[in-house]
């Protein structure tokens, strides 16, 4: 049986909606309500998996998962730039946007750079190879968009050009050999109303 992995991407934070770097915040209203609003469908999973920051966990309780901490599920490090609004470091920094935004290896923040970070994800997915069954990874838009690089082997930069919705699923499966990319920001479905 090969391997089927789930990737959940938390629900909607404030830092979401004004379009801030992540400072591991908690679901705001509207979030928790989106995420208490839908139905988990994975109820067959061999393992629930989740990074340890607030949203992921406010998220796994709304779906009522049992998830575990996986640290390497974790977000990004943005250094100094986290909880800032992007409108405001293109504002104050627009050199180092620029570059991070352009050189995988850039570290203008004093955080993770792409590439580290891109490579704790491909390490992660790697280290499941042999697993079956299905895993359920609750974690952050960015942390999808890492395993999706890996799976095409697509170049670094291709990470920048990928959009995750919060609260959707993107499956990538495990053959023998390699990681495949099976569908992407599918919708989990609402609760039925009673």
């Amino acid at each position: 049986m090969p391997l089927r992995l789930a990737l959940v991407c938390h629900a909607p934070t404030k830092a979401n909606r004004l379009a801030s770097f992540p400072n591991d915040e908690p679901l705001d209203g509207p979030g928790l309500q989106k995420a208490r609003a839908v139905s988990l469908r994975f109820r067959s999973a061999t393992r629930y998996l989740r990074s340890p920051a607030l949203a992921a966990l406010q998220t796994a309780e709304a779906l009522n998962i049992p998830a575990l901490i996986d640290a390497e599920l974790r977000e990004f490090d943005y250094g100094r730039w986290a909880g800032a609004p992007i409108d405001d470091i293109e504002a104050n920094d627009p050199i180092g946007l620029a570059k991070w935004l352009s050189d995988p290896a850039a570290c203008p923040h004093g955080g993770e750079t792409l590439l580290a970070a891109l490579a704790r994800v491909s390490c992660w997915l790697d280290e499941q190879q042999g697993l079956t069954g299905l895993i359920v990874a609750i974690t952050h838009a960015s942390i999808v968009r890492a395993a999706i690089v890996h799976a095409l082997g697509a170049p670094p930069l291709a990470f920048w050009r990928i959009d995750i919705s919060p609260m959707s699923v993107t499956w990538l499966n495990r053959g023998k050999h390699s990681w495949t990319l099976a569908s992407i920001n599918d919708s989990l479905p609402r609760r039925a109303r009673r």
